[in-house]
C-alpha cells in the first residue's frame, strides 16, 4: 500500500493483449485507422441498440482473447460493466462467454476501476488471467439518459457525444510478455462541487479527477514530471480547461502533457461533437488504440490513466440532486 489510496506493485502485472471495436462516427475520427472494427451500421448486426452494445462487447473480448492466444476458459475473472440500468449491455454480451463476472458500474471511469481490480487480483495471485472490458453506445446512452433520438434536441456547447465504441484488455502476471505493464494504481474518491447541468459533465468531473492526480503525486512521491503524458478520460473541452485552472492553482503545469480522450476521439470542428467525447467506451477506445502503441513503441515511457465518470442518475437529477463524479488512476509504464 502506498499512501492514502494507492498500491505499488512490486511485480506489475502485464497487459498481455488489447482490442477494440468501434462505430461509424468513431472511425471518421482522428484515429479511426487504429481502431481493430469499426461498424458502419452502429447496430453490429443486431436488431436493437442495446443488443448492438452487447454485440460489441462480445466482438471486442474475442479479438482480445485471440491477440493473447487465450481462450474463454483461461480467464479466470472478467470486470466489465457499461453505461446502462442494471449493466444489461455487460450482462447479455459476455453471457456466452462463460467468463465469472464482476459487473462494475463507474460511470465513464469504468475502464480504470476495472484495470485497478484486475491488476489487483493478478497481483494478488487470484488469477493468471484476467480481462478488464468496458462499453458506450451514442444511442443507448440518449436514450436511457436523455431524450428520444427522433426527438432532435438541441445541444448546447458544454455538451459532449457518448462514443460508441467498446475495448477489452486481457491482463496477466509479471514476467508475461505483452504490451505494457501496470505498476500502481489510485482509486479514486467520490467529489461533488454541487453541479447539476446533465449537459455540462465535463465540470462535474473535473474536480474528482484533480484529487485523484493530487492523490497520486502525494500516495508515490511524485509530481508531474514523472510522466510522459497525463491522459483523463472524458472530460472534454471545458472539463479539462477547468483541470489546468485547478492544477495551475496547486502551482502545477500540466500543459504539455494532459491529453483528454474525449478531445482525442472526434474531430473538433468537423464532427460536430462540441466539447468532445464522452461515455465508457472513449477511454477504453484511446487506451487501446492510441495509448497502449505509443507506450510500446517507446515513444512514451510512463502515462498516468485517468478515466473520470459523472455519476449521473436520472432518478437522482430528476429529483434536483447533483452530479457526483469519481476518478481512478492507473500507472502505465513500458516493459523496458
Amino acid at each position: 500500500m502506498a499512501g492514502k489510496a494507492s498500491l505499488r506493485f512490486q511485480r506489475p502485472p502485464v497487459i498481455a493483449a488489447a482490442a477494440c471495436v468501434a462505430g461509424k462516427k468513431e472511425g471518421e475520427g482522428p484515429l479511426g485507422p487504429l481502431y481493430d472494427q469499426v461498424d458502419e451500421s452502429d447496430l453490429f448486426g443486431a436488431d436493437s441498440w442495446e443488443k448492438a452494445e452487447s454485440a460489441m462487447q462480445k466482438r471486442a473480448a474475442q479479438l482480445a482473447l485471440k491477440k493473447g492466444n487465450a481462450s474463454p476458459d483461461q480467464v479466470r475473472y472478467l470486470f466489465a460493466g457499461d453505461l446502462l440500468g442494471q449493466l444489461i449491455a455487460t450482462s447479455f454480451g459476455t453471457m456466452e462467454l462463460g467468463i465469472p463476472l464482476f459487473g462494475l458500474y463507474g460511470a465513464c471511469s469504468t475502464m480504470g476501476e476495472a484495470l485497478c481490480l484486475g491488476a489487483m487480483t493478478v497481483n494478488a495471485g487470484y488469477g493468471d488471467q484476467v480481462m478488464a472490458m468496458t462499453s458506450s453506445h451514442f444511442a443507448t446512452a440518449e436514450k436511457q439518459f436523455r431524450f428520444p433520438l427522433a426527438y432532435g434536441n438541441q445541444r448546447p456547447l458544454s455538451a459532449t457525444w457518448t462514443v460508441t465504441g467498446c475495448g477489452s484488455l486481457l491482463l496477466t502476471p509479471w514476467g508475461s510478455e505483452g504490451l505494457a505493464r501496470i505498476p500502481a494504481v489510485t482509486v479514486g474518491r467520490i467529489e461533488d462541487l454541487g453541479i447539476r447541468d446533465s449537459m455540462n459533465m465535463g465540470a462535474a468531473m473535473a474536480p474528482a479527477a484533480f484529487h485523484t492526480i493530487e492523490q497520486n503525486f502525494l500516495d508515490l512521491g511524485v509530481d508531474e514530471t514523472w510522466y510522459d503524458q497525463i491522459i483523463t478520460g472524458d472530460l472534454g473541452m471545458i472539463g479539462s480547461r477547468i483541470l489546468l485552472d485547478l492544477m495551475k492553482e496547486k502551482g502545477r503545469n500540466l500543459k504539455g502533457i494532459h491529453r483528454d480522450c474525449g478531445c482525442l476521439v472526434y474531430h473538433n470542428r468537423r464532427q460536430d461533437t462540441h466539447s468532445g467525447g464522452s461515455g465508457c467506451g472513449c477511454s477504453a477506445l484511446v487506451l487501446c488504440a492510441y495509448i497502449l502503441p505509443k507506450i510500446r513503441s517507446g515513444e512514451w515511457k510512463r502515462v498516468l490513466f485517468v478515466p473520470t465518470g459523472a455519476l449521473l442518475s436520472t432518478v437522482s437529477f430528476n429529483e434536483g440532486q447533483s452530479i457526483p463524479g469519481i476518478a481512478h488512476g492507473v500507472v502505465i509504464e513500458g516493459m523496458r
